[in-house]
C-alpha cells in the first residue's frame, strides 16, 4: 500500500494538520511503498532511520534488567519515532493496533527542508506528551496520577461520542500501572472506583470519560 492509497482513510480520523503533513508526504513518496504491521508485532529499529506513522499507533517502551518494562509513550499518525530521536537504552517501539509507517532516513529528511519543517509539528507534539507524562510524577496521590494520565490519552488518543470520550487505545491495567509507577492491582482497583463515582465507563473493554474532562 502507498502513502497516497492511504491519505484519503487517514484524513477522517487525524487532524487538520496531520492531513497536511501526509499530502506533503504523499507528494515527496509517492512511488514508496509503506511498511506495515500487525497489532503486537515489534518494529526493527535502526540507527539513522526514523519511522512516520501513517496509520495505527505505535507503543515505545524500554525494558529493564529484571525484565520489568515501562511505557514510554504513544506514538499516533503522523508522528515520527526511532532509535535517532532517543537517548534510552534499549528501546522497543511495538505496534499496538495495525500500524502503516513510512521509513526515512535522516539523510533524507536532512536534505529535505519542507520535510523537515512538517515534521517540527508532529516532533513537539512528542515532546508534549512525553513532558505531560513526566508531569505526572507530581501527584503525590496514585488516584491522581491515573485520572490524569486517562485524560491526557483522551485528548491525544480520543474520539468523542454521545456517551463521553471514548479512549481508542486499549492498554493493559499493568501498561497503565508502569507509566505511573504503581503496580497492576493498584489500577485495577482504582479504575473500579472511578467506575462507582461514574467518571469513567467501560464499553466493550473501551474505557469511556465524560465529555466534560476536554474543558
Amino acid at each position: 500500500m502507498s502513502v497516497s492509497q492511504l491519505t484519503q482513510s487517514h484524513s477522517t480520523q487525524a487532524h487538520s494538520t496531520s492531513d497536511h503533513y501526509i499530502a506533503l508526504l504523499e507528494q515527496l513518496y509517492h512511488e514508496r511503498n509503506l511498511t506495515q504491521f500487525a497489532a503486537g508485532q515489534s518494529i526493527p529499529l535502526r540507527r539513522n532511520e526514523i519511522y512516520v506513522i501513517c496509520r495505527g499507533i505505535v507503543q515505545l517502551h524500554t525494558i529493564h534488567p529484571d525484565g520489568s518494562e515501562t511505557l514510554l509513550g504513544l506514538a499516533g499518525p503522523s508522528m515520527p519515532f526511532g532509535l535517532s530521536l532517543t537517548g534510552v537504552s534499549p528501546y522497543w517501539a511495538t505496534a499496538l493496533t495495525p500500524v502503516d509507517a513510512l521509513p526515512l532516513s535522516m539523510a533524507e529528511l536532512e536534505n529535505s527542508p519542507p520535510l523537515m519543517a512538517g515534521l517540527f509539528s508532529h516532533l513537539s507534539r512528542r515532546l508534549q506528551q512525553s513532558e505531560a507524562w513526566l508531569a505526572l510524577s507530581g501527584k503525590r496521590l496514585v488516584a491522581d496520577r491515573l485520572r490524569q494520565l486517562l485524560i491526557t490519552l483522551a485528548q491525544e488518543f480520543g474520539r468523542v461520542e454521545p456517551q463521553g470520550v471514548k479512549l481508542t487505545i486499549r492498554l493493559t491495567h499493568h501498561q497503565l500501572a508502569t507509566t505511573i509507577g504503581t503496580t497492576r492491582v493498584t489500577v485495577t482497583r482504582l479504575l473500579r472506583d472511578f467506575r462507582k463515582e461514574g467518571w469513567l465507563t467501560i464499553h466493550q473493554r473501551y474505557l469511556i470519560l465524560p465529555l466534560n474532562m476536554l474543558n
